[in-house]
């Protein structure tokens, strides 16, 4: 399988809601960072950030516009990530950075603008 289709494969534990499945892909020694947040080091810390959020979501979507593995095996996505609350929803333009080590994800890099995400987040709960 190559790096892309571990990405498209990583994606679409994210649209089903699988955290079992999310925390899986990652290496023992993962590094998340929604950039500009604070980088997230352990399972356990990806869990307690992945849960609370997912829990009151009803649907995922990650429209990849774009996606290339460099000669590295570096996955680059430019990305449209929706998360439908009931009958609300936020949408964010995502630049996403994903990087393997013996075929699990190591580093995962999600840059965005976290005002808009903010800004989103409160009319959630207007």
């Amino acid at each position: 399988m190559s790096n892309v289709e571990k990405v498209r494969d990583f994606i679409s534990k994210w649209e089903a809601q699988d955290v079992e499945g999310i925390l899986a892909a990652f290496a023992d020694k993962p590094f998340y960072h929604n950039i500009p947040m604070e980088p997230l080091t352990t399972k356990e810390a990806i869990r307690a950030f992945i849960e609370p959020f997912l829990g009151p979501v009803t649907t995922v979507r990650f429209e990849t516009n774009f996606i290339a593995e460099d000669s590295n095996g570096a996955v680059l996505t430019e990305r449209v990530d929706t998360f439908v609350f009931g009958d609300k929803q936020i949408s964010l333009p995502v630049m996403g950075t994903f990087e393997f080590e013996n075929g699990k994800l190591a580093r995962w890099r999600d840059y965005f603008d976290l005002r808009e995400f903010e800004k989103q987040m409160a009319a959630l709960k207007a």
